[in-house]
């Protein structure tokens, strides 16, 4: 089935769909991962966006159920050189095209990605819009137009948990009455704020012995303090960090006394509570193979990124930069000089990507001992 891919600067792609009829819209940004486009589909980060991949053959190895980020697929809609229909691979439950039929995601193909790609670098991430058929390009181009900017949208609490809910290792159990909510492991009693999380930071939480409360986005940090935490992680997610504001507002109440972490989103949201400021980047860092220098050891990471924004701390003192991405000089993490603070705008999870970045979580679980005593 013939379809159109249309960007607000008027820009036409044609293409294919394979999965069937419909419409699809949002930011198109471009993904330079190789693999791991089940991990990349089920990130609740890409909300609002429709992702180009830059490799070009993308379905070879299916689907299956272990390797999902979150409980459905979260990207907008999906763009692909060609699509393997039949796919290879002894943990494969079902192929790339039935998956995102299943879940209502457009999904096409046929689209000269390199040239996509190049004009996303030169111009940037655009608004798009996606429509099989007959379908009039000059409309199309239209709808783009009328899609929200991601600048000043908040997209953390659209994605976010509707209530509390517990990690049990797989997937999360969701707490019906928090006031009665009792802490049942050893380690040490660790806020999570969904922003957006993806399950493998869970995983590795998990493995480093915290006790976890995943709490929805727009809870106060009262209502944290309330359950008892030792420590405060805040996770990843999509849309612009500026606009959630009750979040930053909470992490700024919660950084006075308490060890705290942030990743991706969180990460931006802990520079706004420390009085720095946030920007849009012209095309994004998203793929599994960026460099990242860490500071303290002088040592260059291959790292796995998905965001829009970048943080911006220059001239405050109390903060220490920690990691820098080594393709644009763009801020990758800082630390607090005195206080129990550290944040980094890429993922150590991975998921997909390289495990260099895990070091991360025992870092996190170090300073929370040395903290508290936990």
């Amino acid at each position: 089935m013939k379809a159109i891919l249309a960007l607000e600067d008027g820009t036409i792609f044609k293409g294919t769909s394979f999965t069937g009829q419909g419409e699809a819209s949002g930011e198109v940004i471009f993904n330079t991962g190789m693999t791991g486009y089940q991990e990349i589909l089920t990130d609740p980060s890409y909300t609002g966006q429709m992702v180009t991949m830059t490799y070009p053959l993308i379905g070879n190895y299916g689907i299956n159920p272990e390797d999902v980020e979150s409980h459905k697929v979260q990207a907008a809609g999906f763009i692909v050189k060609e699509c393997c229909k039949r796919p290879s691979n002894w943990r494969s439950t079902m192929s790339l095209p039935d998956y995102l039929t299943e879940a209502g995601v457009m999904g096409i193909e046929g689209i000269d990605t390199r040239a996509l790609t190049r004009h996303l670098r030169i111009n940037g991430a655009q608004r798009g819009y996606i429509a099989t058929g007959d379908a009039d390009p000059a409309k199309l181009v239209e709808k783009a137009r009328s899609i929200e900017n991601m600048e000043g949208l908040n997209l953390a609490d659209r994605v976010s948990c509707e209530k509390p809910y517990t990690w049990d290792g797989k997937k999360p159990v969701y707490i019906d009455d928090i006031k009665n909510f009792a802490w049942k492991g050893k380690g040490p009693k660790l806020v999570v704020y969904d922003f957006g999380i993806k399950w493998n930071i869970l995983r590795l939480m998990e493995d480093e012995g915290f006790d976890m409360i995943v709490l929805p986005s727009h809870y106060t940090a009262a209502q944290a303090r309330e359950l008892g935490p030792d420590a405060v992680f805040l996770s990843n997610g999509p849309g612009d960090p500026a606009a959630v504001t009750t979040a930053v507002e909470a992490a700024r109440d919660l950084c006075e006394d308490m060890p705290v972490a942030g990743i991706c989103l969180g990460h931006q949201i802990l520079g706004l509570a420390m009085g720095g400021t946030t920007y849009k980047l012209k095309f994004g860092h998203h793929g599994c193979n960026h460099p990242v220098m860490d500071l303290q050891t002088e040592k260059i990471e291959i790292s796995s990124q998905n965001h829009g924004f970048c943080v911006d701390v220059e001239g405050i003192d109390f903060l220490e930069k920690t990691h820098v991405n080594l393709n644009d000089n763009t801020l990758e993490g800082f630390r607090h000089r005195e206080k129990p603070i550290l944040a980094i705008q890429y993922h150590p999870e991975a998921g997909p990507g390289p495990h260099d970045s895990r070091y991360f979580f025992p870092r996190f679980r170090d300073m929370v001992k040395e903290s508290t005593g936990i």
